[in-house]
């Protein structure tokens, strides 16, 4: 259990503040509600860029490492398809310069041509580093494109082509920032020993005077339902040939959202999960699988991928995933399998609270997804699947018009 107190500020930053004796640490956590679904079509990987941009200086801090390095700190940022977090780690007397530091960029980040040209180069180095010239790099670009049509998250966080961001002007920039940037469209979450009401104070003090940004508005066009299979093989410059199968799932706060995801831990969590246990070493069809959900906060996808064992044809191994998958559909799972996943799962979330950074950030999410409180809540809602949820969720998720094949060859 994370306790915790909010405080909303009257220009709509809404700050939570959790106290923990245990470290002599704090962590603060800014989460903008703005990600790769907020961009347009032919302006993509914005969030990403700005994730870097927020680093190029502000008005009062030409240099954002140098006075947090000083405070004995550190910090990092990361951009998915729904929100972007910004993070700092540091001795909590210093709480303070922390906060400074997110209040100046938050107020008047330093957007100039120099800084935007250099932040251009280094993304756009980044998308031909991990996606164009990496094996398998540009997987999310096929997958996003093979189950979207309609909804934005058609396109990967890093963006659908680097000339959106190799062109992008200061004045699209700018306004991305005066759009979403804002105290209203924002969730400061912190986590340490820290008093409470003195955390809230400092916050409120170094971010109470800033103004509200414009109404935010999050309204995007439902993707409609999937009626058939699609299906994409590469020639690609790769070592090894891989399989890709991508399942269209609910929404984060979708009731069933919470089986698909435990059937996900069922299939690949682990070396007793069903498909690495037989098709990886009983087979021996496979040299590398996996399962996973986005979790995004749209209808995502689970995705299974896996590297089949040399001399096992892609076919023959993507007939072996949908025969575990048929096993799913036509056989409940029996209670004792289902409780070791549950029981591993609340486990790893035990665990991740004894880290005040991931008490800081699962504030945040959880403020920005719906509550803060959901995060003491969902444990209960995982123990609470019944090998009969998962059962009705395997025949509704695993149908082949709810799927897309990826298929990478060596060229």
């Amino acid at each position: 259990m994370v306790h915790f107190t909010r405080r909303i500020l009257s220009n709509g930053l809404r700050i939570l503040v959790h106290e923990d004796n245990s470290t002599p640490l704090v962590a603060v956590n800014i989460t903008y509600y703005v990600g790769s679904r907020n961009e347009l079509s032919d302006k993509t990987g914005f969030a990403h860029l700005f994730e870097h941009l927020m680093f190029a200086g502000s008005k009062n801090v030409p240099d954002f490492d140098d006075p947090l390095q000083r405070a004995g700190g550190e910090n990092n940022a990361y951009t998915t398809n729904d929100y972007t977090t910004f993070y700092e780690i540091l001795p909590a007397e210093n709480l303070e310069t922390a906060l400074w530091l997110e209040s100046d960029r938050m107020l008047s980040l330093s957007i100039s041509k120099r800084a935007l040209r250099v932040q251009q180069k280094v993304v756009v180095e980044e998308f031909m580093e991990t996606c164009l010239n990496e094996p398998y790099g540009d997987s999310w670009h096929h997958l996003s494109d093979l189950m979207f049509q309609v909804h934005p998250y058609r396109w990967p966080v890093i963006g659908l082509t680097p000339e959106h961001v190799a062109n992008a002007t200061i004045d699209d920039v700018r306004d991305f920032y005066k759009n979403w940037y804002t105290p209203n469209n924002a969730v400061l979450s912190i986590a340490g020993n820290i008093r409470p009401e003195a955390a809230m104070d400092l916050a409120e003090k170094w971010f109470g005077a800033i103004p509200a940004g414009p109404a935010v508005t999050h309204r995007l066009p439902d993707e409609p339902p999937q009626k058939a299979h699609h299906r994409r093989e590469l020639n690609a410059k790769v070592p090894v040939p891989a399989v890709f199968l991508a399942f269209r799932t609910p929404a984060r706060l979708h009731p069933d959202f919470y089986p698909v995801d435990l059937l996900s831990d069922v299939l690949a969590q682990g070396p007793s999960s069903r498909l690495y246990r037989r098709l990886l070493k009983e087979r021996q069809l496979f040299s590398q699988i996996d399962a996973y959900v986005t979790a995004n906060l749209d209808p995502g996808l689970l995705v299974i991928e896996g590297r089949p064992s040399e001399g096992v044809s892609t076919e023959d191994a993507l007939a072996a995933i949908w025969e575990e998958l048929e096993l799913l559909k036509n056989e409940p799972i029996d209670d004792r399998e289902l409780k070791k996943i549950q029981h591993r799962f609340e486990s790893t979330v035990v665990f991740s609270e004894t880290s005040v950074l991931n008490k800081a950030q699962n504030l945040g999410f959880y403020e920005l997804l719906d509550r803060a409180e959901l995060m003491n809540e969902e444990v209960h809602t995982y123990l609470a699947v019944t090998p009969a949820d998962l059962h009705r969720t395997a025949q509704s998720l695993f149908r082949k018009d709810n799927s897309a094949t990826l298929i990478y060859v060596p060229a």
